[in-house]
C-alpha cells in the first residue's frame, strides 16, 4: 500500500533505524582511532620466529637462574597469571629491594613503540637487555628517577648469565638449535633475542571491544558504549589510541593540574633521565590501556589502586576535566572491555644444572 504521507514515512523509518545508525556512527568514530589486536602474533623485524627460538625464549623467560642470585626471572615481575605485571606498587630486584617504579605489563608490549615508563628501550630485545642488566641490584631511585643501566656496558649480571648458560648442557643444545648458523651461539644478545621472540606471542586478542569494533553490537553493554563515547569526546583518545590504546607517544604528566607528590613524585623526572632535555621533565610514555583492569596499581608511582579513581586523576591532570561520578564509572566500564583472551602458556621444564655449572652469587 502506498504511504500517503512520505515525510511521516521517512521519519518513522529514521526512528526505527535510530539505534543502528547511532551504533554505526560510534563505531565509525572508534575505527578512526583504534584497531583490534590481531589473532596472530607479529614477528619482530629481522628476527624470524622459529620453534627452537621460541622454546628457548620461553625457558629463559621463566628461569630465575640467569640472575646472579638465582632469585629473579622475567616472570617474577611480569606474571602472566596477573595481567603481565606483578600487582606491586614498586617492582623488586635482588635481595627483594624495591625499585623506583612499578612493573609494566609485558602483554601486548610488542605493539608499543618504546618500552619502560621513560621510553628508554626501543624494542622488546632492548627492553630485555636493560632488564637483565638491572638484575644485580635494584633500580635504585636517584634524583631524576631510577638509575638507568646501559646493556652495552660490562655488567656482572651479563657475565653470570652467559657463564651459567654455557654451564648447562641443555641450554648449550637449545642455543645451538635456536641459532644454528653461529659458531658461538650462547651470547647475552642471543638470549635477549630469544626472550623477545617469546614475548611477541604474549598478546590478548578477542577483547569485547575488539569484537565490537568488528561488528558485534552485543559485545559491549550500554554503559561501556557510553563510556567509549565519553573516552573519545572528553579527549582521552587524543593520546590513548591505536591498537594498544596507548604506548605510541609521550606526554607530560600533570599537563593541566599536578596530581600531587604521591601520584607524581617530585624526584622522578621521567624521560628527562634519558634525554637530559629539560622539556622532558615529568614526561612519561603514554600508557597502553589493554587489560588495564588487571594491572592495578596505576601510574609509575603505583599509588592508585582503583581504576575509576585513575580515570578521574587522568581527566583532571591531563585534560582539566572534572568528571561526574557517573561519567568516570562509565569510562572505567569501557576500559574493562579492553581485557582480552589471556595467553595460555604451559610452563617449560628447565634444563638441569651439572656439577660444573656456576652457582648463585650471594
Amino acid at each position: 500500500m502506498k504511504m500517503r504521507f512520505p515525510l511521516l514515512a521517512s521519519l518513522l523509518a529514521l526512528l526505527a533505524a535510530g539505534p543502528a545508525v547511532a551504533a554505526d556512527s560510534l563505531r565509525d568514530q572508534a575505527k578512526g582511532l583504534f584497531q583490534p589486536i590481531p589473532e596472530t602474533p607479529p614477528q619482530l623485524p629481522g628476527e624470524p620466529t622459529t620453534p627452537a627460538k621460541l622454546k628457548l625464549g620461553k625457558m629463559l623467560y621463566f628461569d630465575p637462574r640467569i640472575s646472579e642470585s638465582h632469585e629473579l626471572s622475567c616472570s617474577a615481575c611480569h606474571d602472566l597469571g596477573m595481567g603481565g605485571g606483578d600487582s606491586r606498587a614498586s617492582s623488586i630486584a635482588r635481595g627483594w629491594q624495591l625499585a623506583g617504579r612499578k612493573s609494566q605489563t609485558v602483554l601486548n608490549a610488542v605493539f608499543n613503540k618504546t618500552l619502560f615508563f621513560d621510553g628508554r628501550a626501543s624494542d622488546l630485545k632492548d627492553q630485555v637487555l636493560r632488564s637483565v642488566t638491572a638484575f644485580p641490584g635494584a633500580m635504585q631511585k636517584t634524583r631524576g628517577g631510577p638509575t638507568i643501566f646501559n646493556p652495552a656496558e660490562s655488567n656482572p649480571a651479563k657475565t653470570h648469565a652467559v657463564e651459567f648458560l654455557k654451564g648447562v648442557p641443555g641450554y648449550v643444545d637449545a642455543f645451538k638449535k635456536a641459532f644454528p648458523d653461529e659458531a658461538d651461539p650462547i651470547t647475552y644478545d642471543n638470549a635477549a633475542r630469544a626472550i623477545a621472540v617469546f614475548e611477541t606471542t604474549l598478546i590478548t586478542p578477542d577483547a569485547p571491544f575488539d569484537r565490537w569494533l568488528k561488528g558485534d553490537d552485543a559485545a559491549l553493554d550500554d554503559s561501556q558504549k557510553q563510556g567509549l563515547k565519553l573516552f573519545m569526546d572528553k579527549g582521552c583518545s587524543n593520546c590513548h589510541n591505536g591498537v594498544n590504546i596507548g604506548g605510541a607517544s609521550f606526554a607530560r604528566f600533570g599537563l593541566v593540574h599536578n596530581p600531587g607528590p604521591d601520584i607524581l613524585p617530585t624526584d622522578d623526572w621521567g624521560r628527562f633521565a634519558v634525554t637530559k632535555n629539560v622539556a622532558d621533565k615529568y614526561v612519561f610514555r603514554v600508557q597502553e590501556l589493554r587489560n588495564v583492569e588487571l594491572n592495578a596499581p596505576y601510574f609509575h608511582s603505583g599509588h592508585v589502586w582503583d581504576l575509576k579513581k585513575a580515570v578521574e586523576v587522568m581527566a583532571d591532570a591531563q585534560l582539566g576535566v572534572q568528571l561526574s561520578d557517573d561519567e568516570a564509572g562509565k569510562i572505567a566500564d569501557f576500559l574493562k572491555s579492553l581485557t582480552g583472551r589471556q595467553p595460555q602458556v604451559t610452563l617449560p621444564l628447565m634444563p638441569p644444572m651439572v656439577a660444573t655449572t656456576p652457582r648463585p652469587q650471594p
